[in-house]
C-alpha cells in the first residue's frame, strides 16, 4: 500500500492544522494506522494510532487532549486534527500503516508501510 501525508505547515503557537494519509494501491479497512514524528537530531517517536474500525486509538501523553486522530475507510484516508499546537510539537509528521493489532502500534518496526513526510513547524 502506496501511503501519501499532507497537511504540514507553518502555524503559530495556539494553532491548528489537520494532517492527512491518503492510501492508495489497496484498501486499508484492515489496516492499522499510526503517525510518528521526527525533530531533528532526535529520533522517531510515537504520537497516535488508530485500529482498522477506528473504535481504539492510542496517544503519547504530550498530545492527549490536543490531538485526535480519526479514520474515514471510505476515503481510505486517516487524519490526525491536532490543536493548541506548541514549539515543541515541531517535527516532520510520518504516518505508517500495517495489518495488525493496534497493540503493536506504538513500535515504528511494526509498520511496513510509511509515508514520504510532512513538516510541522510551530513558531511565532
Amino acid at each position: 500500500v502506496r501511503l501519501v501525508d499532507s497537511g504540514g505547515g507553518l502555524v503559530q503557537p495556539g494553532g491548528s492544522l489537520r494532517l492527512s494519509c491518503a492510501a492508495s494501491g489497496r484498501t486499508i479497512t484492515n489496516y492499522a494506522v499510526g503517525w510518528f514524528r521526527q525533530a531533528p537530531g532526535k529520533e522517531r517517536e510515537f504520537v497516535s494510532a488508530i485500529n482498522w474500525s477506528g473504535d481504539y486509538t492510542l496517544y503519547t501523553d504530550s498530545v492527549k487532549g490536543r490531538f485526535t486522530i480519526s479514520r474515514d475507510n471510505a476515503k481510505n484516508t486517516v487524519y490526525l486534527q491536532m490543536n493548541s499546537l506548541k514549539p515543541e510539537d515541531t517535527a516532520v509528521y510520518f504516518c505508517a500503516a500495517a495489518r495488525m493489532s493496534i497493540k503493536y502500534g506504538l513500535d515504528p518496526h511494526n509498520y511496513d508501510s510509511w509515508g514520504q513526510g510532512t513538516q510541522v513547524t510551530v513558531s511565532s
